[in-house]
């Protein structure tokens, strides 16, 4: 992989500045693609929105205010008010705080199991190797999202629940990936040479192994945060995830639905707000894999 090349000449100052240069030509090229810049540019906006919330000139979102319900967009509430009177602005772009906050969490415990599971079983091989991925093929016979909304069920309405059940189902897929690039990387001479060097396997795994296969993972990790915050916003659409008066989009679709014919615009902004998450994580996504992965191969690259 590109990655245990630059690895090795890293000794070498002539090709460390080389492998530097390559990099850096390579992020220009993707930041020149039109989808990869509209990609990075929302994902900076939705993280800016995410963190600056609390800080930005909003109403409270969980203020009601039950005279000034349902009023349509105007000086004093941008987007209008909810069916409480609550400012929609402000509970847009607070939940997009919560969103991504969420979707984080699910990423990183999800990707945790996926990289426990999938280098254990593609370093070890035998009935390790067996056993895990019997266990895998079990869970793949199942949507996530239904796996997800049973183990909800199972465990109660609650943001954090969804949290947890999010995280235990979506590991799946990405197990039998992060095993294929394992199964490779475990070929590789740097990986023969640390065992000539007593090196154990525990040290193989984290020193040598898991560094050069971070491309996939990161492209799987950036692609898979779209799917996530749909996945959680649809179970929040159901009752079973953020709880009133928590602002997150998926909440404000439920609270929504009765007001579809006289307040359209209720489901439309947090619906669009999700749509945009998707398709700029997607984006994003799309750019990294170009970057990440050697065997692309680009228009005049």
């Amino acid at each position: 992989m590109a990655l245990d090349v630059e690895q090795a000449g890293d000794h070498d100052p002539i090709k460390a500045m080389a492998a530097g240069a390559r990099r850096r030509l390579r992020w220009a090229a993707l930041l020149r693609e039109p989808g990869t810049a509209l990609g990075l540019l929302l994902v900076v906006s939705l993280l800016m929105a995410g963190l600056l919330a609390p800080w930005l000139p909003l109403d409270d979102p969980t203020d009601i205010n039950l005279p000034g319900r349902l009023l349509s967009p105007s000086a004093e509430h941008l987007l209008g008010t909810d069916h409480l009177g609550r400012d929609t602005l402000s509970r847009t772009v607070h939940g997009a705080r919560m969103t991504l906050l969420a979707a984080a969490i699910t990423l990183v415990l999800s990707m945790s199991i996926a990289l426990t599971v999938g280098m254990l079983s593609g370093y070890h091989g035998g009935w390790l190797d067996s056993a895990l991925m019997g266990l895998v093929d079990l869970l793949l016979a199942f949507p996530s999202l239904i796996l997800a909304l049973a183990v909800a069920g199972a465990l109660g309405p609650g943001l954090f629940n969804v949290l947890l059940a999010a995280g235990a189902v979506w590991w799946v897929g990405h197990a039998r990936i992060i095993r294929g690039v394992t199964l490779g990387a475990r070929q590789m001479e740097y990986v023969t040479a640390a065992r000539a060097a007593g090196a154990g396997n525990l040290r193989i795994i984290l020193r040598h192994i898991a560094p050069n296969i971070l491309g996939p993972i990161i492209v799987i990790a950036s692609l898979d945060v779209g799917w996530i915050i749909l996945g959680i916003a649809g179970l929040s659409f159901l009752g079973l995830g953020a709880q009133p008066p928590t602002p997150e989009w998926g909440a404000m679709l439920n609270d929504a639905r009765p007001h579809l014919q006289t307040s359209p615009r209720l489901l439309l902004i947090p619906g669009a707000a999700i749509f945009l998450a998707v398709l700029a994580f997607n984006l994003l996504g799309d750019g990294l894999r170009d970057l990440l992965d050697p065997r692309t191969v680009r228009p005049g690259g």
